[in-house]
Protein backbone atom coordinates (compact mmCIF):
# COMPACT_ATOMS: atom_id res chain seq x y z
CA UNK A 1 0.00 0.00 0.00
CA UNK A 2 1.18 3.41 -0.77
CA UNK A 3 1.29 6.31 1.59
CA UNK A 4 2.55 9.88 1.63
CA UNK A 5 4.88 10.56 4.73
CA UNK A 6 3.73 14.61 6.09
CA UNK A 7 6.67 16.26 7.85
CA UNK A 8 6.76 19.46 10.02
CA UNK A 9 9.90 21.42 11.85
CA UNK A 10 10.08 23.28 14.61
CA UNK A 11 13.21 24.50 15.80
CA UNK A 12 14.39 26.01 18.91
CA UNK A 13 17.61 28.64 18.03
CA UNK A 14 18.69 30.00 20.89
CA UNK A 15 20.35 33.10 20.25
CA UNK A 16 23.33 34.80 20.59
CA UNK A 17 22.94 37.48 23.05
CA UNK A 18 25.67 37.53 25.75
CA UNK A 19 22.05 38.29 28.56
CA UNK A 20 19.22 36.55 29.08
CA UNK A 21 15.98 37.76 27.00
CA UNK A 22 14.39 39.56 29.93
CA UNK A 23 17.03 40.23 32.30
CA UNK A 24 21.15 41.08 32.14
CA UNK A 25 21.79 37.39 33.87
CA UNK A 26 24.07 35.83 31.54
CA UNK A 27 23.32 33.02 28.85
CA UNK A 28 26.86 31.84 28.72
CA UNK A 29 27.56 27.90 28.98
CA UNK A 30 29.01 25.78 31.07
CA UNK A 31 28.50 27.47 34.41
CA UNK A 32 28.26 25.87 37.97
CA UNK A 33 24.12 24.59 38.35
CA UNK A 34 22.18 27.92 39.24
CA UNK A 35 24.92 30.64 39.60
CA UNK A 36 22.94 32.58 36.91
CA UNK A 37 19.83 32.38 37.47
CA UNK A 38 18.78 35.76 38.69
CA UNK A 39 15.65 37.15 40.69
CA UNK A 40 13.84 37.32 37.08
CA UNK A 41 15.17 33.61 35.94
CA UNK A 42 13.62 32.43 39.59
CA UNK A 43 10.53 34.42 39.29
CA UNK A 44 10.81 36.11 42.21
CA UNK A 45 7.49 38.44 43.87
CA UNK A 46 7.91 41.72 42.62
CA UNK A 47 10.57 41.02 39.31
CA UNK A 48 9.58 42.67 35.84
CA UNK A 49 10.92 41.59 32.54
CA UNK A 50 12.50 43.83 30.32
CA UNK A 51 12.88 42.74 26.80
CA UNK A 52 16.64 42.33 25.31
CA UNK A 53 16.85 44.57 22.13
CA UNK A 54 19.36 41.96 20.58
CA UNK A 55 17.15 39.71 20.45
CA UNK A 56 14.74 41.69 18.69
CA UNK A 57 17.76 42.37 16.19
CA UNK A 58 18.66 38.66 15.39
CA UNK A 59 14.71 37.97 15.25
CA UNK A 60 14.52 40.52 12.60
CA UNK A 61 18.14 39.36 10.66
CA UNK A 62 16.43 35.83 10.50
CA UNK A 63 13.25 37.48 8.77
CA UNK A 64 14.83 39.37 6.23
CA UNK A 65 17.38 36.59 5.27
CA UNK A 66 13.98 34.08 4.52
CA UNK A 67 12.26 36.79 2.79
CA UNK A 68 9.95 36.79 5.55
CA UNK A 69 7.01 39.42 6.75
CA UNK A 70 8.87 41.46 9.56
CA UNK A 71 5.84 42.24 12.07
CA UNK A 72 5.83 46.11 12.99
CA UNK A 73 3.67 45.31 16.18
CA UNK A 74 3.87 41.74 17.85
CA UNK A 75 2.86 40.71 21.75
CA UNK A 76 4.18 38.49 24.33
CA UNK A 77 1.74 36.20 25.62
CA UNK A 78 2.03 33.81 28.94
CA UNK A 79 1.87 29.95 27.82
CA UNK A 80 0.80 28.58 30.92
CA UNK A 81 1.75 25.04 31.84
CA UNK A 82 3.99 23.28 34.93
CA UNK A 83 7.54 21.65 34.24
CA UNK A 84 9.59 21.75 37.72
CA UNK A 85 12.40 23.45 35.89
CA UNK A 86 9.94 26.70 34.91
CA UNK A 87 9.76 28.93 38.19
CA UNK A 88 7.11 31.18 36.99
CA UNK A 89 4.68 28.37 36.08
CA UNK A 90 4.67 29.80 32.71
CA UNK A 91 6.52 30.79 29.55
CA UNK A 92 6.85 34.43 27.82
CA UNK A 93 6.21 33.35 23.97
CA UNK A 94 4.60 34.75 21.13
CA UNK A 95 1.34 33.57 20.34
CA UNK A 96 -0.71 35.24 17.55
CA UNK A 97 1.23 38.10 16.58
CA UNK A 98 4.63 36.67 16.20
CA UNK A 99 7.60 38.79 15.48
CA UNK A 100 8.60 37.17 12.09
CA UNK A 101 5.55 36.08 9.83
CA UNK A 102 5.83 33.78 6.28
CA UNK A 103 8.76 33.02 4.53
CA UNK A 104 10.64 30.49 2.75
CA UNK A 105 13.80 28.87 2.76
CA UNK A 106 15.25 26.82 -0.41
CA UNK A 107 17.32 23.70 -0.17
CA UNK A 108 19.07 21.02 -1.90
CA UNK A 109 18.00 17.46 -0.70
CA UNK A 110 20.62 14.56 -1.17
CA UNK A 111 18.47 11.04 -1.53
CA UNK A 112 19.37 8.77 1.62
CA UNK A 113 19.06 6.21 -0.69
CA UNK A 114 18.83 4.85 -4.39
CA UNK A 115 19.96 6.24 -7.59
CA UNK A 116 17.69 9.15 -7.28
CA UNK A 117 19.08 12.69 -8.16
CA UNK A 118 19.77 15.56 -5.97
CA UNK A 119 17.16 18.18 -6.71
CA UNK A 120 15.92 21.84 -5.00
CA UNK A 121 12.83 22.17 -3.11
CA UNK A 122 11.37 25.12 -1.48
CA UNK A 123 10.22 24.71 2.38
CA UNK A 124 7.76 27.68 3.43
CA UNK A 125 7.98 28.83 6.97
CA UNK A 126 5.37 29.47 8.81
CA UNK A 127 6.21 31.95 11.51
CA UNK A 128 9.05 32.65 13.94
CA UNK A 129 8.63 34.03 17.20
CA UNK A 130 10.41 34.75 20.33
CA UNK A 131 10.53 33.28 23.52
CA UNK A 132 12.20 32.26 27.02
CA UNK A 133 13.64 29.09 27.89
CA UNK A 134 12.69 26.31 30.78
CA UNK A 135 15.66 25.48 32.98
CA UNK A 136 17.10 21.96 32.69
CA UNK A 137 16.01 19.13 34.84
CA UNK A 138 19.12 16.98 35.60
CA UNK A 139 19.20 13.42 36.82
CA UNK A 140 20.64 11.32 38.67
CA UNK A 141 22.64 13.60 40.54
CA UNK A 142 22.21 12.59 44.17
CA UNK A 143 24.88 11.31 46.11
CA UNK A 144 24.76 9.04 49.05
CA UNK A 145 22.35 10.94 51.14
CA UNK A 146 20.04 10.63 49.20
CA UNK A 147 19.61 14.63 48.44
CA UNK A 148 20.50 17.15 45.64
CA UNK A 149 21.13 20.93 46.59
CA UNK A 150 19.80 22.69 43.24
CA UNK A 151 19.62 26.33 43.82
CA UNK A 152 20.27 26.42 47.63
CA UNK A 153 17.32 23.67 47.89
CA UNK A 154 17.72 20.11 49.08
CA UNK A 155 15.52 18.06 46.59
CA UNK A 156 14.46 14.89 48.30
CA UNK A 157 15.43 11.64 46.44
CA UNK A 158 11.76 9.91 45.26
CA UNK A 159 13.17 6.22 45.09
CA UNK A 160 16.11 5.81 47.53
CA UNK A 161 19.55 6.83 48.24
CA UNK A 162 21.41 8.71 45.23
CA UNK A 163 18.50 8.52 42.94
CA UNK A 164 17.22 12.01 42.45
CA UNK A 165 16.63 14.76 40.20
CA UNK A 166 18.16 18.16 40.29
CA UNK A 167 17.56 21.47 38.86
CA UNK A 168 18.86 23.61 37.23
CA UNK A 169 18.19 27.10 36.15
CA UNK A 170 20.68 28.64 34.43
CA UNK A 171 18.76 28.65 30.84
CA UNK A 172 15.62 30.11 32.32
CA UNK A 173 15.30 32.81 30.53
CA UNK A 174 17.78 32.21 27.70
CA UNK A 175 16.48 33.53 24.22
CA UNK A 176 15.00 31.61 22.14
CA UNK A 177 13.66 31.94 18.22
CA UNK A 178 11.34 29.10 17.63
CA UNK A 179 10.82 28.66 14.17
CA UNK A 180 7.96 26.42 12.50
CA UNK A 181 7.85 25.55 9.15
CA UNK A 182 4.97 24.45 7.07
CA UNK A 183 4.44 20.76 6.64
CA UNK A 184 5.81 20.73 3.42
CA UNK A 185 8.47 17.64 3.91
CA UNK A 186 7.84 14.28 2.59
CA UNK A 187 10.98 12.07 3.69
CA UNK A 188 13.52 12.41 6.05
CA UNK A 189 15.95 12.95 3.73
CA UNK A 190 13.93 16.87 2.80
CA UNK A 191 13.51 17.36 6.87
CA UNK A 192 17.33 16.77 6.89
CA UNK A 193 18.46 18.73 4.51
CA UNK A 194 15.45 21.38 5.54
CA UNK A 195 17.49 21.39 8.87
CA UNK A 196 20.81 21.89 8.06
CA UNK A 197 20.14 24.35 6.03
CA UNK A 198 18.52 26.29 8.07
CA UNK A 199 21.26 25.11 10.87
CA UNK A 200 24.05 27.04 8.44
CA UNK A 201 21.82 29.83 7.58
CA UNK A 202 21.44 30.99 11.68
CA UNK A 203 25.14 30.31 12.26
CA UNK A 204 25.68 32.53 8.50
CA UNK A 205 24.07 35.16 9.87
CA UNK A 206 25.29 35.50 12.92
CA UNK A 207 22.51 34.84 15.60
CA UNK A 208 22.69 31.32 16.78
CA UNK A 209 26.28 29.41 17.12
CA UNK A 210 24.46 26.31 16.44
CA UNK A 211 25.97 24.23 18.73
CA UNK A 212 23.99 20.83 18.73
CA UNK A 213 25.13 19.31 21.66
CA UNK A 214 24.85 22.21 24.01
CA UNK A 215 21.27 22.44 23.34
CA UNK A 216 21.26 25.35 21.02
CA UNK A 217 20.07 24.25 17.97
CA UNK A 218 16.69 21.57 18.80
CA UNK A 219 15.08 20.27 16.61
CA UNK A 220 11.11 18.89 17.12
CA UNK A 221 9.58 17.28 13.94
CA UNK A 222 5.89 16.82 13.30
CA UNK A 223 5.56 13.28 11.71
CA UNK A 224 2.37 11.99 9.82
CA UNK A 225 1.11 9.69 6.98
CA UNK A 226 -1.85 9.54 4.55
CA UNK A 227 -2.96 7.67 1.96
CA UNK A 228 -2.84 9.52 -1.50
CA UNK A 229 -5.34 12.49 -2.02
CA UNK A 230 -6.69 11.76 1.52
CA UNK A 231 -6.78 15.01 4.41
CA UNK A 232 -3.67 14.55 6.93
CA UNK A 233 -3.11 11.71 9.28
CA UNK A 234 -2.79 12.37 13.14
CA UNK A 235 0.72 13.92 13.46
CA UNK A 236 3.56 12.71 16.72
CA UNK A 237 5.50 14.80 17.60
CA UNK A 238 9.73 14.09 18.11
CA UNK A 239 10.99 16.25 20.60
CA UNK A 240 14.19 17.24 21.50
CA UNK A 241 16.16 16.24 18.35
CA UNK A 242 19.78 17.46 18.88
CA UNK A 243 21.73 15.61 15.87
CA UNK A 244 20.97 15.56 12.03
CA UNK A 245 21.54 11.46 12.34
CA UNK A 246 19.23 10.97 15.00
CA UNK A 247 16.64 12.68 13.48
CA UNK A 248 16.94 11.00 9.82
CA UNK A 249 17.29 7.96 12.41
CA UNK A 250 13.98 9.25 14.19
CA UNK A 251 11.44 9.75 11.14
CA UNK A 252 12.08 6.52 9.74
CA UNK A 253 11.44 4.60 12.53
CA UNK A 254 8.09 6.86 13.64
CA UNK A 255 7.12 6.70 9.81
CA UNK A 256 7.07 2.98 9.91
CA UNK A 257 5.41 2.44 13.27
CA UNK A 258 2.55 4.67 12.14
CA UNK A 259 2.28 2.83 9.12
CA UNK A 260 2.37 -0.73 10.54
CA UNK A 261 -0.08 0.58 13.31
CA UNK A 262 -3.12 1.66 11.17
CA UNK A 263 -2.18 -1.18 8.90
CA UNK A 264 -3.30 -3.39 11.74
CA UNK A 265 -6.11 -2.23 12.71
CA UNK A 266 -4.67 0.57 15.10
CA UNK A 267 -5.42 4.34 15.34
CA UNK A 268 -2.71 7.19 15.40
CA UNK A 269 -3.18 9.15 19.12
CA UNK A 270 -1.96 12.21 19.09
CA UNK A 271 1.71 12.85 20.91
CA UNK A 272 4.55 13.89 22.41
CA UNK A 273 7.37 10.83 21.57
CA UNK A 274 10.72 11.23 22.46
CA UNK A 275 13.36 9.23 20.27
CA UNK A 276 15.89 6.27 21.53
CA UNK A 277 19.40 6.21 19.82
CA UNK A 278 20.74 3.34 21.57
CA UNK A 279 17.69 1.60 20.63
CA UNK A 280 16.79 3.70 17.67
CA UNK A 281 12.91 3.92 18.76
CA UNK A 282 10.83 6.31 19.66
CA UNK A 283 8.43 6.01 22.39
CA UNK A 284 5.47 8.30 24.23
CA UNK A 285 6.12 10.04 26.34
CA UNK A 286 2.41 12.64 26.97
CA UNK A 287 -0.53 13.10 24.90
CA UNK A 288 -0.04 16.26 22.78
CA UNK A 289 -1.51 19.50 23.82
CA UNK A 290 -3.11 22.04 21.47
CA UNK A 291 -2.79 25.90 22.02
CA UNK A 292 -6.07 26.42 24.09
CA UNK A 293 -4.50 23.78 26.88
CA UNK A 294 -2.00 26.72 27.78
CA UNK A 295 -3.88 29.42 27.90
CA UNK A 296 -2.66 32.27 26.02
CA UNK A 297 -3.01 35.74 27.33
CA UNK A 298 -1.20 38.69 26.13
CA UNK A 299 1.97 39.53 29.43
CA UNK A 300 0.21 42.12 31.12
CA UNK A 301 4.00 43.21 32.40
CA UNK A 302 4.90 43.67 28.71
CA UNK A 303 4.39 46.38 26.19
CA UNK A 304 3.41 45.55 22.47
CA UNK A 305 6.50 44.88 20.55
CA UNK A 306 6.94 47.93 18.30
CA UNK A 307 9.23 47.72 15.25
CA UNK A 308 10.11 50.60 12.68
CA UNK A 309 10.41 51.17 9.44
CA UNK A 310 13.96 52.59 9.77
CA UNK A 311 15.39 49.73 12.10
CA UNK A 312 14.15 46.98 9.60
CA UNK A 313 16.40 48.81 7.26
CA UNK A 314 19.16 49.36 9.72
CA UNK A 315 18.93 45.45 10.09
CA UNK A 316 18.88 44.87 6.92
CA UNK A 317 22.36 47.08 6.30
CA UNK A 318 24.38 44.59 8.46
CA UNK A 319 23.37 41.34 6.61
CA UNK A 320 25.86 39.91 4.90
CA UNK A 321 25.75 37.97 1.32
CA UNK A 322 23.24 35.21 1.99
CA UNK A 323 24.36 31.25 0.79
CA UNK A 324 22.02 31.27 -2.15
CA UNK A 325 23.39 34.38 -3.16
CA UNK A 326 26.88 33.25 -2.79
CA UNK A 327 26.75 30.01 -4.52
CA UNK A 328 24.85 31.91 -7.64
CA UNK A 329 27.44 33.87 -8.00
CA UNK A 330 30.71 31.25 -7.75
CA UNK A 331 29.09 29.38 -10.12
CA UNK A 332 28.42 32.23 -12.55
CA UNK A 333 31.05 34.59 -12.05
CA UNK A 334 33.63 32.04 -10.86
CA UNK A 335 32.67 28.96 -13.48
CA UNK A 336 32.48 26.60 -10.49
CA UNK A 337 29.69 23.56 -10.46
CA UNK A 338 26.64 23.87 -8.62
CA UNK A 339 28.32 21.18 -6.02
CA UNK A 340 32.04 22.54 -5.35
CA UNK A 341 29.59 26.13 -4.48
CA UNK A 342 27.11 24.45 -2.54
CA UNK A 343 30.20 22.81 -0.19
CA UNK A 344 32.04 25.94 -0.24
CA UNK A 345 28.79 27.52 1.26
CA UNK A 346 28.58 25.04 3.94
CA UNK A 347 29.62 27.52 6.40
CA UNK A 348 30.43 30.84 6.56
CA UNK A 349 33.73 30.02 7.25
CA UNK A 350 34.68 27.73 4.92
CA UNK A 351 33.62 30.31 2.24
CA UNK A 352 35.62 33.10 4.01
CA UNK A 353 38.00 30.87 3.79
CA UNK A 354 38.06 29.96 0.10
CA UNK A 355 37.73 33.79 -1.02
CA UNK A 356 40.77 35.45 0.99
CA UNK A 357 43.00 32.44 -0.02
CA UNK A 358 41.60 33.25 -3.69
CA UNK A 359 41.96 36.99 -3.30
CA UNK A 360 42.08 38.22 -7.02
CA UNK A 361 43.44 35.42 -8.86
CA UNK A 362 39.13 34.12 -9.87
CA UNK A 363 41.53 32.25 -12.77
CA UNK A 364 42.34 29.47 -10.32
CA UNK A 365 38.98 29.20 -8.29
CA UNK A 366 38.65 25.71 -9.80
CA UNK A 367 42.16 24.82 -8.09
CA UNK A 368 41.41 26.93 -4.90
CA UNK A 369 38.04 24.62 -4.34
CA UNK A 370 39.74 21.41 -5.06
CA UNK A 371 42.28 22.09 -2.34
CA UNK A 372 39.95 23.34 -0.12
CA UNK A 373 37.05 20.65 -0.20
CA UNK A 374 39.97 17.90 -0.69
CA UNK A 375 43.61 18.04 1.15
CA UNK A 376 42.36 20.84 3.47
CA UNK A 377 38.94 19.11 4.48
CA UNK A 378 40.38 15.84 4.98
CA UNK A 379 43.29 16.89 7.29
CA UNK A 380 40.80 18.79 9.38
CA UNK A 381 38.43 15.86 9.42
CA UNK A 382 41.44 13.09 10.16
CA UNK A 383 42.51 16.13 12.93
CA UNK A 384 38.87 15.99 14.60
CA UNK A 385 38.40 20.44 13.82
CA UNK A 386 36.29 22.36 11.52
CA UNK A 387 37.04 25.36 9.60
CA UNK A 388 37.36 28.07 12.51
CA UNK A 389 40.40 25.58 14.29
CA UNK A 390 42.46 25.57 10.67
CA UNK A 391 46.26 25.65 11.62
CA UNK A 392 46.73 27.16 8.49
CA UNK A 393 45.56 30.37 6.99
CA UNK A 394 43.84 31.54 3.81
CA UNK A 395 47.18 33.72 2.71
CA UNK A 396 49.45 31.06 3.20
CA UNK A 397 47.29 28.70 1.11
CA UNK A 398 47.06 31.35 -1.76
CA UNK A 399 50.69 31.86 -1.32
CA UNK A 400 51.31 27.79 -2.65
CA UNK A 401 48.48 28.09 -4.86
CA UNK A 402 50.05 31.10 -6.89
CA UNK A 403 53.28 28.99 -7.26
CA UNK A 404 51.44 25.83 -8.43
CA UNK A 405 50.02 28.49 -10.83
CA UNK A 406 53.37 30.05 -12.06
CA UNK A 407 54.70 26.98 -12.41
CA UNK A 408 57.19 27.04 -9.61
CA UNK A 409 56.25 23.89 -8.20
CA UNK A 410 54.25 20.85 -8.89
CA UNK A 411 51.24 19.35 -7.89
CA UNK A 412 53.53 16.42 -5.62
CA UNK A 413 55.65 19.12 -4.37
CA UNK A 414 52.73 21.35 -3.26
CA UNK A 415 51.62 17.93 -1.41
CA UNK A 416 55.13 18.21 0.39
CA UNK A 417 54.56 22.01 0.73
CA UNK A 418 50.87 21.15 2.47
CA UNK A 419 51.78 19.07 4.75
CA UNK A 420 54.94 20.66 6.70
CA UNK A 421 53.00 23.96 6.35
CA UNK A 422 50.36 22.23 8.24
CA UNK A 423 52.35 20.32 11.12
CA UNK A 424 55.39 23.40 11.32
CA UNK A 425 53.88 26.78 9.65
CA UNK A 426 55.39 28.78 7.26
CA UNK A 427 55.23 30.51 3.90
CA UNK A 428 54.97 28.45 1.17
CA UNK A 429 58.16 30.17 -0.21
CA UNK A 430 60.09 29.58 2.74
CA UNK A 431 59.14 25.67 2.36
CA UNK A 432 60.13 25.07 -1.75
CA UNK A 433 63.25 26.80 -0.83
CA UNK A 434 64.49 24.92 2.39
CA UNK A 435 62.94 21.79 1.18
CA UNK A 436 64.28 21.93 -2.82
CA UNK A 437 60.86 21.27 -4.17
CA UNK A 438 61.62 24.23 -6.88
CA UNK A 439 60.45 22.90 -10.12
CA UNK A 440 62.84 22.60 -13.28
CA UNK A 441 61.37 24.62 -16.49
CA UNK A 442 64.67 25.07 -18.23
CA UNK A 443 64.13 23.59 -21.30
CA UNK A 444 67.72 22.55 -21.57
CA UNK A 445 67.98 20.49 -18.64
CA UNK A 446 64.64 18.48 -19.07
CA UNK A 447 66.32 17.89 -22.69
CA UNK A 448 69.39 16.99 -21.38
CA UNK A 449 67.60 14.47 -18.76
CA UNK A 450 65.58 12.66 -21.56
CA UNK A 451 68.78 12.73 -24.35
CA UNK A 452 70.48 10.74 -20.90
CA UNK A 453 67.26 8.37 -20.76
CA UNK A 454 66.50 7.78 -24.28
CA UNK A 455 70.56 6.65 -24.77
CA UNK A 456 70.97 4.53 -21.65
CA UNK A 457 67.76 2.76 -23.02
CA UNK A 458 67.86 2.29 -26.78
CA UNK A 459 66.14 -1.04 -27.32
CA UNK A 460 63.37 0.53 -25.10
CA UNK A 461 63.23 3.48 -27.52
CA UNK A 462 63.25 1.18 -30.70
CA UNK A 463 60.43 -0.29 -29.30
CA UNK A 464 58.03 2.67 -28.93
CA UNK A 465 59.03 3.65 -32.54
CA UNK A 466 57.33 0.02 -33.44
CA UNK A 467 54.59 1.18 -32.31
CA UNK A 468 54.65 0.36 -28.05
CA UNK A 469 53.09 3.45 -27.04
CA UNK A 470 52.68 2.34 -23.46
CA UNK A 471 56.38 2.57 -23.21
CA UNK A 472 55.51 6.70 -22.66
CA UNK A 473 55.05 6.35 -19.34
CA UNK A 474 58.24 4.07 -18.85
CA UNK A 475 60.29 6.93 -19.91
CA UNK A 476 58.27 9.90 -17.81
CA UNK A 477 58.91 7.71 -14.95
CA UNK A 478 62.56 7.66 -15.41
CA UNK A 479 62.87 10.94 -16.25
CA UNK A 480 60.93 12.45 -13.11
CA UNK A 481 63.19 10.12 -11.19
CA UNK A 482 66.39 11.48 -12.93
CA UNK A 483 64.88 14.90 -11.60
CA UNK A 484 64.11 14.25 -8.34
CA UNK A 485 60.69 14.97 -9.29
CA UNK A 486 61.15 18.47 -10.41
CA UNK A 487 61.05 18.69 -14.09
CA UNK A 488 57.98 20.22 -15.57
CA UNK A 489 55.40 17.66 -16.36
CA UNK A 490 53.65 19.31 -19.42
CA UNK A 491 57.28 20.57 -20.49
CA UNK A 492 58.91 17.08 -19.87
CA UNK A 493 55.80 15.86 -22.11
CA UNK A 494 56.49 17.96 -24.73
CA UNK A 495 60.00 17.49 -25.61
CA UNK A 496 60.02 13.87 -24.69
CA UNK A 497 57.40 13.38 -27.16
CA UNK A 498 59.30 15.33 -30.30
CA UNK A 499 62.62 12.93 -28.91
CA UNK A 500 60.69 10.34 -29.44
CA UNK A 501 59.11 10.55 -32.77
CA UNK A 502 62.20 11.75 -34.33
Amino acid sequence: MTWEIVIGLEVHTQLSTNSKIFSGASTAFGAEPNTQADAVSLALPGVLPVLNKGAVERAIRFGLATGAHIAQRSVFARKNYFYPDLPKGYQISQFDLPVVGQGALTIQVEPLSGNAKPYEKTVRITRAHLEEDAGKSVHGVGGSGGYAVAGGYGIASAYGRGDVTGIDLNRAGTPLLEIVSEPDMCSAAEAVAYAKALHTLVRWIGICDGNMQEGSFRCDVNVSVRKPGQPLGTRREIKNLNSFKFMQQAIDYEVQWQIDTIENGGKVQQATVLFNPDTGETRAMRSKEDAHDYRYFPDPDLLPLEISSDWIEQVRGTLPELPQAKQARYVNDLGLSAYDASILTASREMADFFEAALGDASAQAKICANWIIGEVSAQLNRDGKDMSQCPISAQQLGGMLQRIADGTISNSGAKEVFRTMWAEGGTADAIIEAKGLKQVSDAGAIEKIVDEIMAANADKVAEYRSGKDKLFGFFVGLAMKASKGQANPAQLNDILKKKLAS
